[in-house]
């Protein structure tokens, strides 16, 4: 993601999906103004000086999240997401940490939507009707 304005849009309208190793906030896949409709999935990582203090820590942890996002069995939902790394991401398993990814994105908004079968916007002709194996972009 780029930009404050971004990031202020998903923390102000996401939903929040809390586990012991992160905090994630999720919002539909919208494109920015005047961006043709490519349904994928875009990541912010923020990892907070007050919860890791060294860097080292930091980027560990930001490394860890992004290739567990990465190799994620069945890809990443189209969705815009802000991820924040809890102190125990660097300590658990990287299987644990995948499996708990999974079961936040499964919690996407789109795809609860479509679950449920309740009007809103109907999606443009050959949409996004699963997964997208296209790797997001972190921050």
């Amino acid at each position: 993601m780029r930009g404050d304005r971004e990031f202020r849009k998903v923390r102000q309208h996401g939903a929040v999906v809390r586990d012991p190793l992160f905090t994630l906030r999720l919002t539909e896949y919208r494109p920015r103004h005047g961006e043709a409709w490519r349904p994928r999935a875009v990541v912010g990582i923020v990892v907070p000086k007050k919860s890791l203090k060294r860097a080292v820590d930091r980027n560990r942890a930001r490394r860890r999240v992004r290739e567990a996002l990465r190799t994620l069995p069945g890809g990443l939902p189209p969705c815009r997401a802000i991820l924040m790394p809890n102190p125990s991401v660097l300590r658990a398993p990287f299987a644990e940490l995948q499996g708990a990814l999974g079961r936040a994105l499964d919690k996407a908004p789109g795809r609860v939507k479509a679950k449920r079968g309740s009007g809103g916007n109907p999606r443009p002709a050959g949409g996004v009707s699963g997964r997208v194996t296209s790797e997001g972009s972190t921050s």
